[in-house]
């Protein structure tokens, strides 16, 4: 029996929707970034047959995607982006082996080196400004006012907070399950204040929506469906971004610095890493892991408290 690329990469899209049971949006990105991988086999290799990617061919692609210009602009992809279409490839290559064909080992393909970046969080005094900016006189700032405390307080993805409905959030227990990344559920627990917040948005509204939180631009108070008022992620970082320009925050922060914040509030309380592991849905504790920034300025703190070279026993040169 002989295979073609194309035939084994859609029936390997199908094997992440049914067997693996892979969100929508991440077989999306895959079928993006392999649907790239065989435009260029295409152009750059007599054959479609999987026994001919050789390490040789990976390389030469490998190249191009060092070359290759990003669709929205003509500078070359980031490194990190680069990372996403070779992980794609060496997925799909597992995959083959699962079938039994003869190709190269995924295990000899290497990511491309990213440099380190920082993390970026707000500290509590950015975090109230940001907070406080909403108008909670309107509507709309009630509920600006209510998402933003409830991203603070859940360290929920920007996507998952926007599929919230109302029937999901138990005021009186503050806490909520949901179905995150991966297909994988948790239970959220919600701040006291954020709770507040949350209740008094809902007492505002009028609508029909079972959407947690909803738009109020253009036609939406009229919309014969009520699921089109459901607030879309784009919208909440457009939301979140105007707040950090008026609140003149020093930090560029969006919907998932909320998150990294929420993370590392709770580090910086004496939480532990495999709870905010839980917490936070990650599937390892080595995503987890970038956190451990704030678990390092306190042991700094532990050093300054109880080394004896610290304090007014430290003696002068």
């Amino acid at each position: 029996m002989t295979f073609d690329l194309p035939s084994l990469v859609q029936e390997f899209l199908e094997y992440l929707e049914i067997e693996r049971n892979l969100s929508p949006l991440t077989i999306r990105d895959y079928r993006h970034y392999l649907n790239n991988f065989l435009a260029w086999i295409a152009l750059n290799s007599p054959t479609t047959s999987p026994e001919q990617l050789t390490l040789e061919v990976v390389r030469k692609y490998r190249v191009y995607l060092a070359h290759y210009n990003s669709p929205n602009g003509n500078l070359p992809i980031q490194k990190v982006t680069q990372n996403y279409y070779v992980i794609a490839l060496r997925s799909f290559l597992k995959y083959l082996i699962r079938k039994d064909l003869r190709v190269v080992s995924p295990d000899k393909i290497d990511l491309p080196k990213v440099d380190s970046r920082s993390l970026k969080f707000l500290d509590r005094e950015q975090l109230e400004r940001l907070l406080a900016q909403p108008n909670i006189s309107k509507e709309r700032g009630m509920r600006d006012k209510a998402l933003m405390e409830l991203l603070f307080s859940t360290g929920l993805r920007v996507s998952e907070i926007c599929k919230l409905n109302k029937i999901q959030i138990n005021l009186e227990r503050r806490e909520f399950g949901i179905i995150g990344k991966g297909q994988r559920p948790r239970v959220v627990f919600i701040s006291d204040r954020a709770a507040l917040w949350l209740e008094r948005y809902m007492a505002e509204r009028t609508d029909g929506s079972p959407a947690l939180f909803i738009r109020y631009s253009g036609n939406a108070e009229i919309t014969q469906n009520p699921e089109q008022l459901r607030l879309t992620p784009r919208s909440v970082q457009r939301m979140v971004e105007k707040y950090v320009r008026k609140a003149r925050l020093p930090v560029k922060a969006t919907p998932h610095v909320l998150r990294h914040s929420f993370a590392t509030d709770l580090l910086l309380n004496g939480a532990d890493l495999r709870s905010v592991q839980e917490l936070l849905g990650h599937k390892n504790v080595a995503t987890t892991q970038i956190y451990t920034h704030v678990t390092n300025s306190r042991l700094r703190d532990v050093h300054k408290s109880f080394h004896s070279g610290n304090g007014k026993t430290a003696i002068a040169d």
